[in-house]
């Protein structure tokens, strides 16, 4: 970690990290002590400060709460045995937040500002990282428009923060899940590829009615003919058939995770066949009657890899072998979680460590 970045920092006075239950930790409701804010103005970013966290003052005006001109980020830092501080993979989602920001018509962060800001914020915060095993200070840096306007254009002013949490597992058990046949997340031509605000506002009323009939999460289809697998509702979602792992190539409807893209990796690492391909619905419903889809899995920086133990689709329910059997999930889960919390070695170079 290189620090060339002139940031203003404030701490606390009233450090919250005494009264916080670090045995109970519900996903994305317990903030740190600090955040990390930059501004946008006059062609370049400027304004870079930690501050205790807390509420901003805002024009009720300002563009992203009219036409949406907003996106995010999510990764995640690790506590490891000897006291080091990684952040995984911080890289990659630099590179998926420019994505973003170019489809969104909003200013690129440079990658040394995105890596060094959330180098900063963790390093002061870092006794909120908690060390209890699936445990870890989740990271969201996003970007929103400022300009007090109300018209249709691109605002010529935008905030950057970055939040983090102390969070534990985001699922529990294995999902219950139900391939989606009527809504739809994203379609061609969109922007389902970036983490706006927009996708995820849209998804909301059909996962509340999958929630009704006792789904844990929706597996999304394309936006043409409901035919092909895209995503899990919070993470990319991938199978084992015949002995190969198979997940929807990415596209513009589809998110390219960082999860996704290690899972593949260390599939091939291992030999395992991998298929980036469009997948059928049909050949996932086949794959459950005949046994030959023998895993599934989300893979996603909150979700992790989350297990799928059963699929509905048109008012049937297919149910998986047992997770106990779920040979390739349960290896790379653990692989991945040595890398992250330093239990084995980080052959892939992927741990950004903090100094």
């Amino acid at each position: 970690m290189q620090n060339t970045l002139d940031i203003k920092v404030a701490k606390t006075t009233a450090s919250r990290l005494q009264e916080t239950d670090f045995n109970n930790l519900p996903f994305g409701h317990i903030f740190s002590d600090h955040m990390f804010v930059a501004d946008y103005a006059d062609g370049e970013w400027k304004n870079f400060q930690i501050m205790p966290y807390g509420d901003l003052s805002l024009s009720p005006a300002i563009a992203s709460l009219h036409y949406g001109q907003t996106f995010f980020e999510g990764l995640k830092a690790y506590s490891h045995p000897d006291g080091k501080i990684v952040v995984f993979r911080p890289e990659k989602n630099a590179e998926r937040f420019n994505l973003s920001a170019q489809r969104m018509c909003m200013p690129e962060l440079p990658v040394e500002i995105f890596l060094e800001s959330i180098a900063a914020l963790v390093n002061i915060d870092r006794n909120w990282i908690p060390k209890a095993a699936h445990h870890s200070l989740y990271i969201r840096p996003y970007m929103f428009a400022t300009d007090p306007y109300l018209g249709v254009a691109p605002s010529k002013t935008y905030k950057y923060i970055i939040l983090t949490c102390p969070v534990g597992a985001y699922f529990s058990k294995p999902l219950k899940v139900k391939i989606e046949t009527k809504y739809s997340r994203a379609s061609e031509g969109g922007f389902g590829f970036a983490k706006a605000g927009g996708n995820y506002g849209g998804s909301l009323f059909p996962a509340q009615e999958a929630l009704k009939e006792g789904f844990d999460q929706i597996i999304w289809t394309d936006g043409r003919e409901h035919a092909f697998v895209e995503e899990l509702g919070a993470a990319n979602v991938m199978f084992v058939i015949d002995g190969k792992l198979v997940t929807p190539s990415t596209r513009d409807t589809i998110l390219k995770g960082v999860t996704r893209d290690s899972v593949l990796t260390l599939a091939r690492k291992w030999g395992v066949p991998v298929e980036e391909r469009r997948v059928s619905v049909t050949e996932v419903i086949e794959g459950l009657k005949s046994g030959r889809l023998t895993e599934a899995f989300g893979a996603g920086t909150a979700a992790t890899i989350a297990p799928i133990a059963s699929i509905g689709y048109e008012g049937q329910l297919y149910t998986l072998p047992d997770q106990s059997q779920a040979e390739f999930s349960n290896k790379v889960l653990k692989t991945l979680n040595d890398i992250r919390y330093g239990y084995g070695p980080d052959e892939m170079g992927w741990n950004y460590v903090i100094s």
